[in-house]
């Protein structure tokens, strides 16, 4: 059996810390033993090595997850504020239409004129600042369904349009940096019969 001598071992025998003939070895290990201590050694360093390695990895994609989930907090924060300042879009848009329906040349009111002409540079403003913080309306008319982006409400006889196609939008859709946050209530095309 191997011994492992210590230097406490050997004050205690009196050995003295070099050996006596320096042809001898120091521990009375044979070469086998050596050599299945260093593989067992080894092998620890290859396990310890690889979970290193797996810990590494692991807390690489906890730290990339997390600067992403920042990051869509980032964009997406501001997304239930944007989904009630559409609705007010919508009704200025909708008010816009109607002034404009009242102001025609038959029925030339200045007043009336200037309120529509106030509301479309409204409009106008509120649609810029809604680009400049990523928020995008969708105009389907003419582009093919799809469920993630529209829902349908209405079909429509497909007249000069390919079915499946949109042919009307009733209510605007949507996106805040390219997430749908309002889906675009359209009418799609379908064969006559």
């Amino acid at each position: 059996p191997c011994v492992f001598s210590t230097a406490a071992q050997q004050r205690s025998t009196g050995d003295e810390c070099g050996p006596e003939d320096p042809d001898e070895p120091k521990h009375p290990l044979s070469d086998c033993a050596l050599e299945h201590k260093a593989i067992k050694l080894e092998e620890q360093v290859r396990d310890l090595t690889e979970r290193y390695r797996k810990a590494l990895a692991d807390s690489e994609n906890v730290r990339r997850r997390t600067q992403k989930f920042v990051e869509d907090a980032k964009l997406f924060g501001i997304q239930s504020f944007c989904r009630d300042l559409v609705e007010v879009a919508d009704i200025l848009e909708k008010t816009a239409e109607s002034a404009a329906e009242e102001t025609e040349p038959s029925n030339p009111n200045p007043t009336l004129k200037k309120i529509y002409e106030g509301l479309s540079l409204i409009e106008a403003k509120l649609q810029s600042v809604f680009a400049k913080h990523g928020l995008q309306k969708m105009n389907p008319v003419g582009g093919k369904y799809d469920p993630y982006d529209h829902e349908i409400v209405c079909h429509v006889p497909a007249e000069g349009m390919q079915p499946g196609t949109i042919a009307l939008v009733t209510q605007d859709g949507y996106k805040l940096h390219g997430r749908t946050i309002r889906h675009a209530l359209v009418g799609v095309a379908v064969e006559s019969q």
